[in-house]
């Protein structure tokens, strides 16, 4: 097997608080090959978005990286000092942030802002890195390229103010790329151009590509992989057809059957009742027990034990006790 682009062990992130210590990625391990697309999934509040910032070590006080590995192409990301960092998050990683309008600054025209890490990172000269940057936003479906490069972010719509996040972001050429939510608060049909520019753009490069999102639907349009969070740990891992095919996890079962299907009749959506546990709190067993339509069957274990991984088929884990009786 080729050595993983990223290799993750033991990730923990934790938020210091009022309350206590939140405990909001625990113990994760991830593995993801060059040009793999790896959907991360679950609820809001389940730890996607601070596993997303710890990877490229964004996280900013009080939260702050416990304990864990991460490796990049064979390098140790958590020794890296600022000036190794600011490489790896130039051609190494780049990032497109949930929210795009927040992420761009309001005072610098669009072509300055895609042209700046060209000039910085890649040592273009100033025309060149203007000429590119017209160049990528053609690239990523932005009409009228070379006037738009002259605007600023107000005057962009959703959709273009989130291509021109990616035109950034891949703007160095990474060899991977992280999408926070990619096509939240966009229409449907910008939805679609904007997953199918990621799937082109990525599969042009040979970029790897994480995708965290809440919607399973938008997994299986483009992943490979699926990596199902749930209280800051991965529950579930395994390729797209197995993990929708043959869900292990109860929380994964809840989670596909609480998505709409087009073209099914029915009269209102399953839901998954209860909410996330406080992660500022201990927690004993399974996390997801209080929730769990199949707890009862599995017994007490679930309220004391903490599940380990357990296979569920080839290449395919999930961290519930059923599997051990199995």
């Amino acid at each position: 097997m080729p050595e993983p682009l990223l290799s993750v062990r033991g990730l923990a992130t934790h938020f210091v608080t009022r309350r206590g210590t939140l405990r909001a990625v625990d113990g994760v391990d991830l593995d993801l090959a060059p040009g793999e697309v790896l959907g991360l999934v679950g609820e809001s509040g389940c730890g996607k978005t601070v596993l997303a910032l710890s990877l490229m070590r964004l996280v900013e006080p009080p939260g702050r990286i416990v304990a864990g590995r991460i490796a990049f192409d064979g390098s140790d990301v958590m020794a890296m000092d600022d000036k190794a960092l600011s490489r790896l998050r130039g051609r190494g990683m780049g990032m497109i942030f949930q929210q795009p309008r927040t992420s761009l600054d309001p005072l610098i025209r669009i072509g300055n802002q895609i042209s700046e890490p060209l000039m910085q990172h890649a040592g273009m000269s100033r025309a060149a890195a203007a000429r590119e940057a017209i160049a990528l936003l053609e690239a990523v479906g932005i009409p009228a390229a070379q006037a738009r490069a002259k605007s600023y972010p107000h005057e962009l719509s959703g959709g273009q103010a989130q291509r021109v996040m990616i035109a950034i972001a891949l703007s160095l050429k990474p060899r991977l790329l992280i999408a926070d939510e990619p096509t939240t608060s966009l229409d449907v049909t910008v939805q679609a151009q904007i997953l199918a520019l990621l799937r082109e753009r990525c599969q042009a490069l040979g970029t790897a590509l994480i995708l965290v999102t809440h919607d399973i639907g938008v997994v299986a349009q483009l992943a490979d992989g699926v990596a199902v969070m749930y209280a800051g740990r991965v529950v579930e891992q395994g390729s797209v057809a197995a993990i929708f095919a043959r869900p292990a996890h109860p929380y994964t079962q809840g989670l596909l059957q609480s998505a709409p299907v087009l073209g099914a009749r029915r009269d209102r959506l399953n839901a998954i009742e209860g909410n996330i546990p406080d992660l500022s709190q201990p927690i004993a067993g399974c996390a997801f027990a209080p929730r769990c339509e199949a707890r009862a069957a599995i017994g007490q274990r679930c309220d004391t034990d903490p599940p380990v991984p357990l296979p569920a088929g080839q290449d395919h884990m999930a961290r519930c006790w059923r599997l051990a009786a199995a």
